[in-house]
């Protein structure tokens, strides 16, 4: 208390006693994969797909995490970490066997104006040999852009269309790095401007038999290992480095199934890392997984995966099936892709839109073109109750998420909206209730306590997240000497007890029809 001394007119500021909760974020998304470039093991925060490309590259062949990201934020998505676990660009151990074919030791190169390009594999015709092409591009403002055409004899088997400038996205370096089965090319001069070539052909000679690749002491053969996606706490890598982020709602893995298809890793393995994933978010209680299945698995074949992953029964993580078709910018063509990027974002979507209490279904695929399978309703009986949430494609009505179920048995954590808005109440009271720590364990803490937590949970009332017609029907709040007898006080503890009645999707619909004599007369037997 302040001491006056002198007679006068004193001003005082006093705490307030209520200390209004703010509800937390729930649509911050983190993506563990490949890229080309960027920092690795090190997550970066992007929240534009301008920013994903600056710091990570375009889209890349056999990489997902691209495509993920870029699905996220086509969906509605505003903020991503992204954790870069490998790749190729030139900068890791493994890179040298990578890149050999980049340095022209495949076959003989061959000048191609200020360019060298050489064959990677032989063709069927002309003992072997493959004809590079330089033909005109098509349009106005070709002053840098041509085709590139490899033919096989008169078979035409890659054609590309690339430019000749450095910055440009279709350069032809890179397009024929990435895209490429049959050649390499590389500048002819290491700095400087490069020329576009004239129209001209060239041939290629075979490359000679190439001795079996040995694995080197010094990890010369690339391969991508499971604990670079499980990663360490302690060494801020993989998924588990993201511990350090509080901020984080939702991870998906999607490069784990590029690994899995190129034969790096096989089925147990992708098993062992989809459950340190689940478990990750188990042990931070305050975010989902989001799990891809294999790829190509038809209804039955995914129904018999889910039933014998008996460890997979988590209300922290949610599954999603078929793969979703995708328009790749990169080629102009549709491309196979994880569903678990999309996914991510339409929960950020549905988030801004209607609220977290929302279950996130029945929701328009943005970027969706099609599906690797059209999932029937027959299906989608045996898939839904062992929680499998059908993207199903509906004439008129476009491809749509339909189902909200988390991977959990337990009938009370059935649904993805309720465990996600638990996550969300939970860190919203435990952030907005700092204030309580060390303040006197007395009547009237425990009435403050009430007053803040009951007026967070009313504004939740009203905006239709909780079930019950008036606020005491929807929640309790009880903090008294019940909940905090004596004993429990001595040891400094402050106990609330806090009741909700969260509000459930409508997962089935049933209008029920019958014939009645008409008039105000009663529905017939």
């Amino acid at each position: 208390m302040p001491n006056y001394l002198s007679p006068g007119v004193y001003i005082e500021e006093v705490a307030s006693g209520s200390r209004p909760i703010e509800g937390v974020g729930t649509s911050v998304a983190a993506f563990v994969g490949l890229a080309p470039q960027g920092p690795l093991n090190e997550p970066t925060l992007v929240t534009n797909w301008s920013q994903y490309v600056a710091a990570f590259g375009e889209f890349t062949d056999g990489y997902y995490l691209a495509h993920s990201v870029y699905g996220f934020f086509n969906n509605g998505g505003s903020a991503a970490y992204v954790v870069r676990v490998g790749g190729t660009d030139g900068s890791e151990p493994a890179a040298p066997a990578a890149e050999a074919p980049q340095q022209l030791t495949a076959g003989e190169p061959v000048a191609l104006g200020g360019f060298k390009v050489a064959a990677i594999t032989a063709g069927s015709t002309n003992g072997g040999s493959l004809t590079v092409e330089v033909q005109d591009a098509e349009g106005e403002g070709a002053a840098d852009r041509f085709k590139l055409v490899v033919k096989d004899g008169e078979k035409v088997v890659e054609s590309f269309d690339v430019s000749s400038k450095k910055t440009a996205r279709n350069y032809v370096v890179t397009q024929v790095k990435q895209r490429s089965k049959t050649i390499v090319l590389e500048e002819s001069a290491t700095s400087g401007t490069v020329a576009k070539p004239d129209a001209q052909a060239v041939t290629l000679a075979p490359p000679a038999p190439a001795a079996p690749a040995v694995p080197a002491s010094n990890g010369a053969v690339a391969r991508v290992e499971t604990a670079q996606f499980i990663g360490d706490s302690a060494d801020r890598t993989g998924f588990g480095g993201l511990e350090a982020l509080d901020e984080v709602n939702m991870v998906a893995v999607p490069d784990l199934m590029a690994a899995y298809q190129q034969g790096l890793i096989d089925a147990e393995q992708v098993k062992a890392v989809q459950l340190g994933l689940i478990s990750h978010c188990e042990l931070m209680g305050d975010r989902m997984a989001i799990i891809d299945p294999p790829p190509s698995l038809n209804a039955r074949q995914v129904r018999q995966w889910r039933q014998e992953l008996a460890g997979y029964d988590s209300r922290y993580a949610a599954l999603y099936y078929p793969w979703i078709k995708s328009f790749d910018p990169a080629t102009g063509q549709a491309v196979t892709v994880p569903p678990s990027g999309h996914m991510a974002g339409i929960w950020a979507r549905n988030d801004a839109e209607r609220g977290v209490h929302k279950a996130p279904a029945n929701e328009i695929v943005r970027g969706a073109v099609d599906l690797d399978l059209q999932i029937t309703r027959g299906e989608q009986d045996l898939l839904n109750p062992i929680g499998v949430n059908c993207i199903r494609a509906f004439p008129g009505r476009g491809i749509r998420v339909w189902g909200a179920r988390t991977m959990a048995s337990d009938p009370a954590w059935r649904y993805l909206n309720v465990r996600r808005y638990f996550n969300y109440l939970e860190e919203s009271i435990l952030i907005g209730t700092q204030w309580v720590v060390f303040e006197p364990n007395d009547h009237a803490l425990w009435a403050r306590i009430r007053r803040n937590v009951s007026a967070f949970l009313v504004n939740e009332w009203r905006s239709g997240a909780l079930f019950g017609q008036r606020p005491e029907d929807a929640f309790y709040v009880k903090c008294d000497e019940e909940t905090n007898p004596p004993e429990s006080v001595d040891l400094g503890r402050v106990v609330c007890e806090i009741g909700i009645a969260p509000v459930k999707p409508a997962e089935f619909v049933v209008f029920r029809l019958a014939q009645f004599s008409g008039g105000g007369g009663e529905l017939e037997e």
